[in-house]
């Protein structure tokens, strides 16, 4: 509940457009970037990430003294992002080097009556948001122009309250940025846990060994090698079950690749190491065009709905007709057991298809059909563990993609198969767990924001004044 002076005193407040305390809204200089050179930085969009500069990372730029000064970042300074995906952020200039700022930007210089980071405030607020929103122009690529920025309202309150708003707020924010940060922090340790776990399950650590559970109970077991000779016995008959009109085999049945593990760890007894290939009657990715969608029909599956959650989600998706999946399917038909592997975007993210829901797959996703459906829980486990992923990921800067071949000759380690069924229920117990924590911190990530844009809200309609 505000208190009857703080009521009073917003009755002092005034609700004004950007430009009319705005002496300045300016766009920026066109210009080249220019990496390694010394002059004034040059601030992009790209460069400020997370409401923050790395100004020794930022490129320079040629510019003539005039335009240098005509174009100088000074302390007190708002930018905005005036194009692309981020369109309406802003940055509050603080202490920098000699700097201008590029073209997709807009300056903001305010007149004495208002503080920079009152106003800078109110640009995180939810009604900024809701103005600017409403402001965006352009088809695909939305964008807000100096005259729609200048016709931006706030509510301009004296200028002793913008201080004690401002600090309010800060004070608020730091409480709040305390326990993001240790939430992050759970965030990141339940991730190098999950990890962790995959690895000591691909190590034979996790659960006693077949090998020695075999010893002690004085009894055979089928080792893992053994394993593998049953399924390539089964991969060839598959394959020749496979016969053309007259009888032919479909296509001359290829043996698939030793697996090359002269970089690969030792594996527990009983143990080995297979290749992708070797375990699949079919390594192949979706259709390579992109199909004309429709509002209903078969749903089309992309990486985004392998990332989008523990499973596949198809919650979000586009749709293709029958006719066109009939079609797609004649390359890659995903059944339930079968593997999906992201192999663009977000590379190497593995899911096992729990659903017998028909659906298409594009060329950004891998699909692998194991030989033996018996193991394909293992097989998920494996793919995703640090050890098979460090083939699958390829190293290096630039755009990424996994390669088909490659993925055919990537190794996974393959223990007995009562031995598969026990990790796989281990590695299911202990990332439950996991996965209920990271929904909990989620969640408390999502209110957290959400309190964020409250504590806004109240500063900005007198909530937070103290008069």
């Amino acid at each position: 509940m505000r208190s009857d002076r703080s009521r009073v005193t917003s009755r002092l407040w005034k609700r004004v457009r950007v430009k009319d305390v705005a002496p300045l809204v300016q766009y920026g200089y066109t210009a080249s970037a220019i990496q390694g050179r010394d002059g004034p930085r040059f601030l992009r969009i790209t460069d400020i990430q997370d409401g923050k500069v790395i100004w020794s990372s930022v490129p320079s730029c040629s510019i003539s003294k005039t335009d240098f000064q005509k174009y100088r970042l000074l302390p007190g300074d708002i930018v905005f992002a005036r194009t692309g995906a981020t369109t309406g952020k802003s940055y509050l200039i603080g202490e920098c080097p000699p700097s201008v700022f590029a073209s997709y930007l807009i300056r903001v210089r305010l007149s004495p009556e208002v503080s920079p980071r009152y106003l800078y405030a109110y640009f995180q607020s939810p009604d900024y948001w809701t103005q600017i929103e409403t402001g965006k122009r352009g088809i695909g690529q939305p964008n807000v122009n100096g005259q729609t920025l200048g016709k931006i309202t706030f509510p301009l309150a004296p200028a002793n309250e913008q201080v004690q708003i401002v600090a309010e707020i800060e004070k608020q924010f730091t409480r709040l940025d305390a326990g993001v940060a240790a939430l992050k922090r759970v965030q990141e340790n339940l991730k190098r846990y999950r990890a962790a776990v995959l690895k000591a399950a691909c190590e034979g650590k996790l659960v006693p060994t077949e090998a020695e559970l075999a010893r002690k109970e004085g009894r055979p077991f089928e080792s893992g090698a053994q394993l593998l000779e049953r399924i390539l016995t089964a991969r060839r008959e598959a394959s020749g079950k496979k016969l053309r009109a007259d009888g032919r085999p479909l296509k001359a049945y290829t043996e698939p690749k030793p697996p090359d593990t002269s970089n690969l760890p030792p594996l527990p007894k009983g143990w080995t190491w297979a290749s992708v290939d070797s375990l699949s009657t079919k390594v192949v990715d979706g259709v390579h065009k992109k199909p004309n969608y429709v509002s209903s029909g078969v749903p089309f599956v992309t990486v985004r709905n392998l990332t989008a959650g523990p499973g596949v989600d198809f919650k979000k998706l586009n749709h293709v007709t029958q006719k066109d999946h009939e079609e797609f399917i004649k390359r890659a038909n995903p059944e339930q057991g079968d593997i999906l592997i992201s192999k663009d975007g977000t590379l190497g993210v593995v899911r096992v298809v729990k659903t017998d829901t028909e659906f298409s797959i594009f060329v950004s996703v891998a699909l692998v059909k194991p030989v033996l459906y018996e193991m394909n829980d293992f097989l998920g486990i494996s793919l995703s563990s640090p050890q098979v992923q460090a083939q699958m990921v390829p190293k290096g800067s630039g755009l990424q993609h996994i390669h088909l071949e490659d993925l055919r000759v990537d190794c996974v380690p393959i223990p007995p198969l009562p031995e598969q069924h026990r990790i796989v229920a281990e590695v299911e117990r202990r990332l439950s767990a996991v996965e209920e924590l990271e929904n909990l911190v989620a969640a408390n990530l999502s209110r957290a924001s959400r309190l964020r844009q409250s504590i806004l809200h109240q500063a900005f309609s007198g909530g937070l004044s103290r008069g």
